[in-house]
């Protein structure tokens, strides 16, 4: 699935799409060309919020919750290499190539856990298995979009 000669945490804009378990309709729903979110879709809404407090190296870009998917663009910034990490440079390398599939697995977690108590259906899979991705090279592959 994923670019076989990518580092998921090299520095850059990444397009993600996430859906649901069977892409099933949770998060609201389109009327007249506008997204309209329920409850669901504003917890995932406000969990993409919180990536950049959580990941001092990330900001997002432009998002949408759709009613049975999520599209938004994340971008990874460059750590100063000097006081930043404190840690064996072996962890560190470990961890680093792990940044896209953090913030997926952490968007996953927390939309997951807290669509679950309102529905008061632990455990319950929200979201489908995987997750497509572009790494967004220039300003072209942005307009693609």
């Amino acid at each position: 699935m994923r670019h076989p000669d990518a580092d998921y945490s090299d520095p850059g804009a990444y397009f993600l799409t996430i859906c649901t378990q069977k892409r099933d309709s949770l998060f609201g729903k389109v009327v007249q060309g506008e997204m309209i979110l329920n409850q669901l879709g504003n917890i995932v809404w406000e969990v993409w919020k919180t990536l950049p407090e959580r990941y001092a190296n990330v900001s997002i870009d432009v998002a949408v919750v759709m009613p049975d998917h999520f599209h938004g663009i994340v971008i990874i910034h460059e750590i100063d290499p000097v006081g930043e990490i404190h840690e064996f440079p072996l962890l560190r390398d470990t961890r680093r190539r792990m940044t896209i599939p953090l913030i997926v697995g952490y968007l996953k977690m927390n939309t997951s856990k807290q669509i679950n108590q309102i529905r008061n259906t632990p455990g319950h899979a929200v979201w489908q298995r995987n997750y497509f991705d572009k790494i967004l090279r220039d300003d072209r592959d942005y307009e693609e979009l």
